[in-house]
């Protein structure tokens, strides 16, 4: 079981560019798009997590990652929230120009 062509494209548009082998292998052992952008967006938190969110050096730059936290944990409960409601996946259609007439 790997990823087709649009959910590797649903997963691209949720997360940023990734990789693709890395992808397959997480929707092989978690079986959902959904829990492969659950499981990517938790590693992200933690790695912002593990390091301080504020660094200042005095006079020259600040850099605050806590906003970015926080926008990490809303996308992943809107994920889950999207996982309680339906256990389904709805896969991205093509879309086709209809021939003028």
């Amino acid at each position: 079981m790997t990823l087709t062509d649009a959910e590797y494209a649903y997963l691209r548009s949720e997360l940023g560019e990734a990789e693709r082998t890395d992808l397959d292998t997480r929707y092989q052992r978690l079986g959902s798009v959904q829990a492969v952008a659950v499981e990517v967006l938790r590693e992200r938190r933690a790695a912002l997590v593990s390091d301080p969110l504020a660094v200042t050096v005095q006079g020259v730059a600040t850099v605050n990652n806590a906003e970015n936290v926080k926008a990490i944990e809303r996308r992943i409960a809107a994920l889950e929230g999207i996982t309680a409601e339906n256990k389904t996946y709805t896969a991205p259609v093509p879309l086709f120009r209809r021939r003028t007439r």
